[in-house]
């Protein structure tokens, strides 16, 4: 069976077939188009200013430079910088009574603080008179000399230097003296300390404290004078 096409019918379907074949072709030429990536942003800047922010500095509690007590003294020798400022960069020494000399600022107490609160401090105070959001950095560049004594039932009684920078406990204390004597009695130890302008001892058991492995160390502190009694027989 044959169908025939009337004129009009075929010539309404080359149309059609005209317009989609136009359809196709915008289709595809709009998927070659290029995209257009998005403008790269500005780096941030520190506000009213075109220095790039600077990195927030930390403390390696800190160690860049606690005592053995953990508190910075007199005759510690203190560097000091102020990122971007390099006018401000400053060695000093703490004073008897705990304070230092620093540009602008002129004299601080700093002494019985840790690193960590001396650094604030100084920040806190460029902070509300001079730089806008100061980024100060300390550093102990020497450490004052720290000592103890270890007298009595010892090996090698007198006065000693602490490791720079490490802490030292009781045990510690009498194993740097030698150790016991044949007499010593580690039951009979006492430590005499300096509190608040006034003396006080602490009398201990060093062989319990030997013992016990929970039992946080009894830690020396600059100027304690150890004493290990005499045993009884």
């Amino acid at each position: 069976m044959y169908y025939r096409f009337s004129r009009p019918g075929f010539a309404g379907l080359r149309l059609s077939m005209c317009l989609l074949s136009i359809f196709v072709s915008g289709f595809c030429a709009g998927t070659n188009s290029q995209e257009i990536s998005a403008p790269a942003m500005p780096s941030a800047t520190a506000a009213g200013t075109n220095h790039p922010v600077p990195p927030v500095l930390t403390q390696s509690g800190d160690v860049n430079g606690a005592d053995s007590a953990g508190v910075l003294r007199p005759n510690d020798e203190i560097l000091m910088t102020v990122y971007q400022e390099d006018d401000l960069k400053s060695k000093t020494i703490i004073d008897v009574d705990g304070m230092v000399m620093l540009p602008l600022l002129g004299q601080v107490k700093i002494g019985g603080m840790t690193l960590g609160q001396a650094t604030a401090q100084i920040q806190q105070l460029y902070n509300r008179d001079y730089l806008v959001n100061p980024q100060v950095n300390l550093i102990v560049e020497k450490f004052a000399a720290r000592r103890f004594a270890v007298l009595g039932q010892v090996q090698k009684p007198g006065s000693f230097d602490f490791p720079q920078n490490e802490p030292v406990n009781l045990l510690e204390a009498i194993a740097i003296s030698g150790g016991y004597t044949r007499l010593g009695a580690p039951a009979k130890v006492s430590v005499r300390r300096v509190e608040n302008g006034s003396p006080k001892i602490y009398r201990l058991d060093a062989d319990a404290i030997a013992k016990d492995q929970k039992k946080k160390p009894f830690e020396i502190l600059p100027n304690d004078i150890i004493t290990v009694g005499e045993r009884t027989f």
